[in-house]
Formats: C-alpha cells, structure tokens, sequence
C-alpha cells in the first residue's frame, strides 16, 4: 500500500512487467523464423534428377536405355560368333528350327508390302482451343494408338513397328502425359504404326474396327492427324528388346523338330 503523508520514505508503487513476457517474444521469433525458412524451402524448385523431376529422369532413363540396345546388339553379335566356332550337327538343326519361327515370333527380319498409320495431335494451343472442348480432346490418346496396333494385328498383319522399333504380341504401349512410352524409349507426336501383310486385308480391318472409327470421326470434326499410306515393299528389322521366357518345351533330338510348343514371353 502507498501513504498520503508525502514522507520521503514513501515511493509510489510501480508495475512490474512479468518475466515471461520475454519469454513469448523469443518463441514468436522463432516461429517467425520456422515459417520464413518452410516457405523460402516451398518455393525452391527439385534438383535436376530427383524423384519429383520426372522429365528428367524419363530423358536419363531413354539414354540409358539407348546405350544398352546397342550393347545387347553387340552381344548378339558375340554369340553368333561364338555359335559359329561350336557348330555341329545338333546346332545346326536347333539353328534351322529357331530360324523358321524367327520371324513369326519378331526375332528376325520380315520383308513384304506394308501400310502405315499416322496419328497426331491437332496442334491448338489453350489461346486457340475451340469453345466447348478441352485439351484431352485435342490430342492422341493411348487407347487410339491401341486401337490402330490391334485393328492391324486383327487383320493379319506379320510384322510391326511403332515409330522406329520392332513390336511384338508383348509389347506394352504407354502414354505419359503427351509423350509415347515403347520399351524403355520416349516419343513425341506424330505417330506411326507400320505393318507388313495383306494390305487389302489391314485396309479392311481399318475401316471396320469401332475405336480407330471413332478417332477418325473426332479427326474429321476437331482436326487430329490421321492419314493411312501403302508403302510397298519393305523389310522391317528384327525385334531389338528383351525376352524372358517363364515355361517352354524341350524339343529331342536328334531328328527333326517338330513342335516347340507353349512358350510366352512378358
């Protein structure tokens, strides 16, 4: 309590400010400080090769993937080297038989007439995209590649490509974003599809088969690519990727070969 007798002993009493007030000040700066570094770390992009940086590692993993076709091709070539300096009469059947069903598996060369299909995208940018339609129905799609792939299968094709590669019955084609995934490589639009076979008869399955119908009537009222060629003869090169065989089999010997029977590959 104060006195009112203004002795000079008296002092009037004055509020102290607590303690903890310093306290909470230090912790708010360091919660500024904590928020200030979370966002400066938010805004910093993902280092070139990272997880989060996707098209850079779909480029790296296309380069490798380059690099080992064409060491697998070299090894190839070191085995029918090899299979050359230990030739017998056994190897010398097995050879025959795994050259007759080469090219009916994807394994070798095929030679004959051929058509190729073009797709692409119709080439609108956001500024230009006709009203009432989106970005999706402007560009190729996996299941219209599909569709084109399997309508020429259906019609007897024997051999295909897909832009630059060999396919085969396994051959998974994928899309990622607006780019084409074929067997470890990456490919922008315009795509092709090349089959050899009766082109009366591809021709035919074209015109037929209901998804390439669909496609062609969306390239006809929004623009997309499509365009159909006969090439004439041509020899398409042999399958180049990987196969992993999980059940075949073993075929006796000696005398002919008669059946190799049940082998799939992925």
């Amino acid at each position: 309590m104060s006195s009112a007798s203004g002795e000079p002993g008296d002092r009037p009493v004055t509020a102290r400010r607590p303690t903890r007030t310093v306290g909470v000040t230090v912790m708010f700066l360091l919660a500024g400080l904590l928020f200030g570094t979370s966002a400066s770390l938010a805004r910093e992009r993902p280092p070139v090769g990272s997880v989060n940086d996707l098209p850079s590692l779909i480029t790296a993993r296309d380069s490798q993937v380059r690099e080992l076709t064409e060491r697998a091709e070299e090894l190839r070539e070191e085995v029918s080297v090899l299979q050359a300096a230990v030739d017998t009469s056994q190897t010398r059947q097995l050879n025959r038989a795994a050259d007759t069903l080469a090219p009916a598996v994807g394994l070798g060369p095929v030679e004959g007439p051929a058509v190729q299909v073009t797709l692409d995208d119709a080439g609108y940018s956001l500024d230009t995209l006709p009203e009432g339609y989106s970005v999706d129905d402007v560009v190729v799609h996996q299941q219209d590649l599909q569709g084109v792939i399997n309508a020429l299968w259906a019609g007897g094709a024997e051999a295909m490509m897909v832009q630059d590669q060999r396919v085969i019955a396994t051959s998974s084609v994928q899309c990622v974003g607006n780019t084409l995934y074929l067997q470890g490589r990456v490919y922008s639009p315009p795509y092709t599809v090349t089959a050899v076979g009766d082109p009366d008869a591809m021709l035919a399955a074209l015109e037929e088969d209901p998804t390439v119908s669909t496609y062609r009537d969306w390239a006809e009222l929004i623009g997309l690519g499509y365009a159909v060629t006969e090439l004439g003869s041509m020899e398409m090169p042999a399958y180049a990727g990987s196969l992993r065989p999980q059940y075949a089999t073993p075929v006796e010997l000696p005398g002919e070969v008669e059946e190799i029977d049940s082998t799939r590959n992925d």
